[in-house]
């Protein structure tokens, strides 16, 4: 076959619809995708993001660095995301957004998708939108063929606390946590939230912390779930990480960082805590802030939510489904 051939028969594949069904995930189900807390990258984690799964469709939940080599991984086909839920604009969580948006695109994914998060979302989308032009305008460098533009493939809607979103026989509900520390009411608290998500599906609820630190809003979130998807920090094993990666750090910036990490995440005790008041059903414990140590260590954990939480408590893994 001629080249100019070759160049007709790939352009006319790519303008088309998917010739060939996507596999459906098999029944609904809660993915980690990414279960490392960032912005420390590891070699054995990938960064926080996660897969909703419901009635074959597929639901983000953050999205940060790798998450579409993580979807591959877990047997997701991309083209299944129908939406994004992002908890707050960290890189960590968010990361991976541009890569989803950007390789849909590429690959003529027709149906638009949705981004939900806090305000900001529809700045930080805008800026991944700009960042597709460039590939959208040079296409495969086909003469005459089209490109859908990128902002025509994603909406944004940017979610208040307690805001409700029913997606069909689903529905999500936001409420704001207390990863920042904000005056409420403030210019500031208006304009940067960190939410946390309930899930109610049809028989099973699941909440997803975000990142957090003791909350009464997301203990009222949590109440009677089915299932609670929690962060935690290793406050010592943080730290450590830290004097690695960064031995000449200002010791005013220490103190600062060590401020927001006793305030702004959730110890193993304080995880135990929320499940015991929100009265869950189960506890999953995501975004190792230390990554996951010996494993003497890391039974620590478990021991310690026990003082306050009865209920199963999986410490979960990269690609672990509930």
């Amino acid at each position: 076959m001629a080249g100019g051939a070759i160049v007709s028969v790939l352009a006319a594949l790519l303008a088309a619809a998917p010739a060939v069904a996507q596999p459906v995930p098999q029944g609904d189900g809660f993915v980690t995708l990414g279960t490392m807390g960032g912005p420390v990258p590891a070699p054995d984690r990938a960064q926080p993001s996660n897969a909703l799964i419901h009635q074959g469709q597929v639901y983000l939940v953050d999205a940060g660095d790798g998450t579409v080599q993580q979807l591959a991984r877990a047997g997701i086909l991309l083209p299944r995301v129908r939406a994004v839920f992002l908890s707050h604009l960290h890189a960590d969580h968010t990361g991976g957004l541009s890569a989803v948006l950007a390789l849909r695109n590429q690959t003529n994914v027709r149906d638009p998708i949705t981004v939900y998060g806090p305000p900001g979302t529809r700045e930080l989308v805008g800026g991944m939108v700009a960042s597709m032009q460039p590939a959208a305008h040079v296409g495969y460098g086909i003469p005459g063929q089209p490109w859908t533009p990128p902002a025509d493939t994603v909406s944004v809607i940017e979610l208040a606390d307690g805001e409700r979103v029913p997606l069909g026989d689903m529905a999500v509900t936001a409420a704001q946590n207390s990863h920042y520390d904000f005056a409420p009411g403030s210019v500031e608290d208006r304009n940067y939230k960190s939410l946390s998500f309930r899930f109610d599906l049809p028989g099973r609820s699941i909440v997803y912390t975000g990142d957090t630190g003791p909350s009464a809003a997301v203990e009222t979130l949590a109440k009677g779930a089915d299932l609670l998807v929690s962060e935690m920090i290793d406050m010592g094993g943080t730290m450590a990480n830290v004097a690695r990666n960064s031995p000449n750090m200002p010791p005013e910036a220490k103190q600062r960082l060590e401020q927001h990490l006793s305030t702004h995440h959730l110890t193993p005790d304080a995880v135990g805590q929320l499940a015991k008041r929100a009265g869950v059903k189960a506890l999953a414990i995501t975004h190792f802030a230390a990554g996951t140590p010996d494993p003497e260590r890391t039974k620590g954990y478990v021991a310690q939510i026990r003082t306050h939480f009865q209920g199963p408590v999986t410490l979960a893994n990269d690609l672990d489904r509930f």
